[in-house]
C-alpha cells in the first residue's frame, strides 16, 4: 500500500467515526426528551452503521458511512401524572437512551477517530522523510 492509499484510507475512517460520534451526541441530546403529544412516542435512540467498499482504483477497502438504524428497544416510562405528555395512566414515555451506553460508545468512536489520525500523522511523515531522500 503506498502512502496516498494510506492516507484516503484514514480518511474515510475518520469521515465515518466522525458521522459515528455526531449520531451518538444526538442520542445524548436527546435523552430526557419526551413526546409533544401526550401517549405518544418519544425520541427513538439511532445506531450508527458504517459500509464497507472495495476501491479497485485505490485497490483498498474504504469506510463510508450508513444510514443510521432505529433502535427498536422498548421505552421506559416514568409515573408523573402532572406532566403534559403523561398518558391516561400518568405515565410518561421516555427514550430509550442509556448515557452510559452512549459515553461508551463516544470514548470508542474517538480512540477510532485518534487511531486514523495517527495512521494519517506516520504517513505523511514517511512521505515526507521519502521526499528529503530523494532530495
Amino acid at each position: 500500500m503506498d502512502f496516498t492509499t494510506s492516507l484516503i484510507v484514514a480518511a474515510s475512517g475518520m469521515r465515518t467515526q466522525s458521522d459515528r460520534m455526531k449520531i451518538i451526541a444526538e442520542n445524548i441530546a436527546n435523552a430526557n426528551s419526551t413526546s409533544t403529544t401526550p401517549g405518544g412516542d418519544p425520541y427513538r435512540r439511532k445506531i450508527a452503521t458504517v459500509n464497507s467498499e472495495f476501491d479497485r482504483e485505490l485497490n483498498a477497502n474504504l469506510v463510508t458511512p450508513g444510514k443510521p438504524a432505529t433502535d427498536m428497544s422498548d421505552f421506559t416510562t416514568r409515573y408523573d401524572p402532572g406532566n403534559p405528555n403523561a398518558d391516561a395512566k400518568g405515565y410518561v414515555k421516555l427514550p430509550n437512551v442509556n448515557a452510559l451506553v452512549e459515553i461508551m460508545d463516544m470514548r470508542e468512536a474517538q480512540r477510532s477517530y485518534e487511531a486514523d489520525l495517527t495512521v494519517m500523522d506516520a504517513s505523511k511523515t514517511m512521505l515526507s522523510r521519502t521526499v528529503d531522500l530523494l532530495k
